[in-house]
């Protein structure tokens, strides 16, 4: 039988859960988590699981590499250039893939929508989010340099790292796992038919990088505390680096080699803190005795001090690249290097789940990571874009085989060969050895984009949402946040329920209880 035929061939299409966390570098793995981390459930996973070793994400920032994520469209498409875009209602996703296919379809958890939509194809959100859903945090490509300090990063998330047991993304995240495994619980109860798709998105381990004292403590003798590369002078750093640098306040702030070791402490102990919340949500599944296709994905990665950057906004490998795994039936658990990306997801989980895309395929950059996991080759490069804080005009990056490039309308060209140069301290874009291949890049990157077009398109949509943010400010506010509702009078048990069916309704396993005598 052909690998996954058994998929093909299913008459049922599988549950689907997704796990999304925020922040996680893919170069953490290589290969399922590695070795010396404290993740026994994501270690689980992976040893069941597809693993995508070279997965990268649309845009390294949450707002808009998460609309890519529920599109399969770059932030040019999108319009998500960055955390303070909207995101089109009229824009299919995954989710409404999935719901228009007969699908469940909930979400627990972050996904940075911005705008009124706060749903976009979710037939049920169960938290709010933990940022806002407005226009406030737009960029000004106008005012080049200017630094927001009320929602830029800045250097305060390294400096004040450390340990606490409660802080604003740990009491967020504890309420995400708190709902998706109720949630869960309520499915095994099986009072709907339809199979469903769950979304649980967390917010750890991106900054601030503080942890609970049980997570802390799992890497006292950690000997990855300090990064590959250190920090490099601000003159030998790229031109957007230096950009970056400058957003985040560097110059203020004198980061220690302790703070450094402490940031990154904790963001590993954050990462298991996230194992224990997925192993919680698992726990579930496999309690009620439910199946389903899982997958597990960050939205970018975070540079952990490596060359002296931190968090992401840059197609650095840090930042850039994110763990990939998928579980279903048909799957053999497998190692793959080929580069791939977040964009494909949306294409790959309507495989999953039997929709034919034919009639919107045009509508989506990715591609269906299901035939690359049974061995079919890929040839397609791995594209991205960036266009928010820290840049001055858009960014653009192709990943293919060994090689990454890196244009801006602004800055000199960028090429590295990752095979020979994992860290990426030698660009190669003005060695005459590597002239046919950066001339192979050239041409990529003209068919795909035209960098002036892109600019404008970004410039009068900033334009647009200050001037609109500005006036919904004025009298009375009405926040786009969403607001989950719980009905207490259909909770648990009311006088309008008939109390042996409630017990009986609410009990996974379930058992056949035996009719009352008159």
């Amino acid at each position: 039988m052909t690998p996954g035929a058994d998929v093909l061939a299913k008459e049922t299409p599988p549950n689907i859960l997704i796990f999304m966390v925020d922040q996680l570098t893919g170069t953490l793995f290589e290969d399922g988590p590695a070795d010396w981390l404290h993740a026994p459930n994501l270690k689980r996973l992976a040893a069941r699981s597809v693993r995508f070793s070279n997965a990268y994400c649309a845009s390294p920032l949450c707002g808009p590499s998460r609309a890519s994520f529920m599109t399969g469209l770059l932030p040019s498409a999108t319009g998500g250039y960055d955390n303070a875009a909207a995101f089109p209602s009229d824009m299919p996703t995954f989710a409404h893939h999935l719901r228009g296919a007969g699908y469940q379809t909930c979400l627990a958890g972050k996904m940075h929508f911005v705008g009124p939509d706060q749903l976009h194809g979710y037939e049920e959100r169960l938290t709010t989010d933990i940022y806002p859903a407005d226009f406030g945090w737009t960029p000004d490509y106008c005012k080049p340099g200017e630094r927001i300090d009320w929602w830029y990063h800045n250097m305060a998330s390294v400096t004040g790292a450390g340990v606490a047991e409660i802080t604003n993304q740990l009491e967020y995240d504890d309420e995400v796992a708190h709902h998706a495994t109720q949630k869960i619980h309520d499915l095994g109860r099986a009072k709907d038919p339809r199979p469903w798709s769950l979304t649980v998105s967390f917010t750890h381990p991106h900054d601030p990088y503080v942890a609970r004292q049980k997570y802390w403590d799992l890497y006292e003798d950690c000997e990855h505390l300090l990064p590959r590369v250190p920090a490099l002078d601000y003159s030998d750093h790229d031109p957007h680096s230096k950009r970056i640098l400058d957003a985040n306040d560097w110059h203020k702030y004198d980061i220690s080699e302790d703070d450094i070791r402490r940031s990154r402490r904790a963001y590993f102990a954050n990462l298991s803190y996230l194992d224990d919340k997925v192993g919680q949500v698992l726990a579930a599944l496999e309690g009620t005795g439910q199946d389903a296709a899982i997958l597990f994905v960050a939205d970018h990665g975070d540079m952990l001090g490596e060359r002296g950057l931190w968090f992401k906004m840059t197609f650095r490998e840090g930042s850039a690249r994110v763990p990939l795994m998928i579980a279903a039936p048909g799957l053999a658990p497998a190692r793959i290097d080929t580069p791939v990306s977040l964009l494909d997801i949306c294409p790959t989980l309507c495989d999953l789940a039997q929709i034919d895309l034919a009639g919107v395929t045009p509508w989506t950059e990715g591609q269906s990571l299901l035939p690359l996991a049974r061995g079919v080759a890929r040839t397609e490069p791995v594209a991205m874009e960036y266009a928010a804080e820290g840049s001055h005009s858009p960014l653009v990056a192709l990943r293919d085989g060994r090689w990454k490039y890196i244009k801006c309308t602004i800055d000199p060209e960028q090429l590295f060969d990752l095979e020979t140069d994992p860290d990426e301290l030698t660009n190669l874009a003005d060695n005459p050895t590597h002239a046919a291949t950066l001339e192979r890049f050239r041409r990529m990157a003209a068919t795909r984009w035209d960098l002036e077009r892109f600019d404008a398109a970004v410039r009068a949509s900033q334009t647009r949402r200050r001037l609109v943010y500005e006036a919904l400010r004025q009298g009375t506010y009405t926040a786009w946040d969403h607001q989950p509702v719980q009905t207490a009078a259909n909770r648990y048990m009311r006088n309008h329920m008939d109390l042996n069916t409630v017990e009986s309704t609410a009990r996974v396993p379930k058992i056949d209880r035996p009719p009352v005598s008159p």
